[in-house]
């Protein structure tokens, strides 16, 4: 008797581990749907930002919204390389957390900053884009200067 109260329970529990696993299974499957749409979603972003530096707008047709102090270092870092940075290495190089470089990256987006976006080995890469980078050397677009880093 009690042998097959034990076996119904081992049943019910087997039963049940199973129900988890489908459902873990699922819930990944949907994780990495989303995950690829997001990257869709960056690429599309991408040509658009390519799409509106490309009209041939001038300079003073480009509206930034004005940077926050914490907002221009995050973009000091990217406006100093070349090469696109993971969000680590803008972590690293800017020493804020990583919850608050992908808010103040998103933030810069927002505000009109044209960053480029790429995923590789699962990473996320941005960098300025370079014909920004350009009109920010020959205008000052983003306004930098040294008295607003005092």
């Amino acid at each position: 008797m009690v042998e097959k109260d034990i076996q119904k329970i081992k049943h019910a529990l087997e039963e049940h581990l199973s129900a988890i696993n489908e459902n873990t299974e699922e819930i990944q499957s949907l994780f990495d749907f989303l995950n690829e749409i997001e990257l869709k979603i960056d690429k599309v972003s991408q040509r658009l930002d390519h799409f509106q530096l490309s009209l041939g707008q001038p300079a003073e047709k480009v509206q930034i919204a004005p940077l926050t102090h914490i907002e221009r270092k995050i973009f000091l870092v990217l406006y100093t390389e070349e090469t696109p940075l993971s969000q680590k290495e803008i972590i690293d190089r800017s020493g804020f957390s990583a919850d608050f470089v992908r808010e103040c990256i998103s933030s810069l987006i927002k505000k009109g900053i044209p960053l480029q976006r790429s995923f590789f080995n699962e990473q996320i890469f941005v960098r300025l884009d370079p014909r920004f980078k350009e009109l920010q050397a020959k205008e000052n677009v983003i306004n930098l200067s040294l008295q607003s880093f005092l």
